[in-house]
């Protein structure tokens, strides 16, 4: 008999957003894989659910997914979580997943938090369609040519990015769309630092100097020239 690969999403910053069925799964199955174990044990350790972790990130990622399909190929049962949000979203994942359907195991996902969708309904844009592009590349040339190829869609662009490099991504976005392009800078998510901040992207530049601010972000460039 087959087991069930669970994708569980996680609060993006508030514990009290994980869902009631995320938590029922999390004590059901017979472990939870985690990317980070630190992270993973705190989260569980809150709940007081005690769980054998696996870990499957960047490092492990393709002989994990071997250890942990089979397990599932035997009848376990398992959870995936990610550090925060939704699994496999910019995260690893994607081998496990693979492994899973080549081998007919079950998968179901589990919603909850989202930091796209929550900085989306919050930035008080127009955002029916959008453009998701995700991070960007950490290496300056190849960063470069990303956003000047985005400067080319009339969109709603989503960017989100690292906390140590918010500055800088806010000041190449200046000088690539234009320190009078609309923004929203949605900063800390559900945590008790929570901003959002509505303006120019030469505002949302200086607002960010001014405040020295260094944390999770989704950035939105309203690119569409309204």
């Amino acid at each position: 008999m087959q087991g069930t690969l669970f994708l569980v999403s996680m609060p993006i910053g508030n514990y009290e957003d994980i869902t009631l069925r995320a938590l029922k799964i999390l004590k059901q199955v017979d472990f939870v894989i985690c990317e980070e174990f630190k992270i993973g044990k705190k989260f569980l350790d809150y709940y007081k659910i005690e769980k054998e972790l696996f870990t499957l990130n960047e490092h492990n990622e393709a002989e994990s997914s071997d250890e942990i399909a089979s397990l599932l190929s035997k009848g376990k049962s398992a959870a995936l979580i990610s550090d925060a949000g939704t699994p496999l979203f910019s995260d690893p994942g994607h081998i496990l997943v693979s492994k899973c359907i080549a081998n007919e195991i079950e998968i179901k996902p589990v919603p909850g938090a989202n930091s796209l969708l929550s900085a989306l309904i919050v930035s008080g844009l127009d955002f029916e369609k959008f453009y998701f592009y995700g991070w960007l590349s950490p290496k300056k040339e190849k960063r470069r040519r990303e956003l000047n190829s985005l400067r080319t869609r009339r969109e709603l662009i989503v960017l989100m990015e690292t906390p140590y490099r918010l500055e800088r991504i806010l000041e190449e976005t200046v000088k690539t769309f234009g320190g009078n392009t609309k923004g929203v800078l949605a900063y800390k998510l559900t945590m008790p630092e929570e901003k959002v901040f509505r303006g120019s992207l030469k505002s949302l530049l200086e607002e960010a100097k001014r405040k020295k601010l260094k944390g999770e972000f989704v950035l939105l460039i309203d690119n569409r020239g309204l």
